[in-house]
């Protein structure tokens, strides 16, 4: 089963609250989404620990083969 727009967007937005989001469906399938975020919260942190951060709000949505997002490409960044 596929992640909705909507329901990925839930997942950003709580946690992130304050940021910036802005989310592409790449393939129209609901399942290779490509979120482009920009939150105080990253400012400081790799790349690296800011992508850990998304996957954490994401509550296991991408974790193993019962996964429901697929493909997730990242933009991360504090603002500027």
């Amino acid at each position: 089963m596929a992640m909705s727009y909507d329901e990925l967007l839930t997942h950003l937005t709580e946690g992130f609250p304050e940021a910036e989001i802005t989310i592409t469906d790449l393939a129209g399938d609901n399942n290779h989404w490509q979120a482009e975020i920009v939150s105080e919260q990253f400012r400081g942190k790799t790349r690296v620990a800011q992508h850990q951060m998304v996957y954490s709000a994401l509550k296991g949505a991408m974790d193993g083969a019962d996964g429901k997002l697929h493909a997730l490409a990242l933009k991360t960044r504090a603002p500027k």
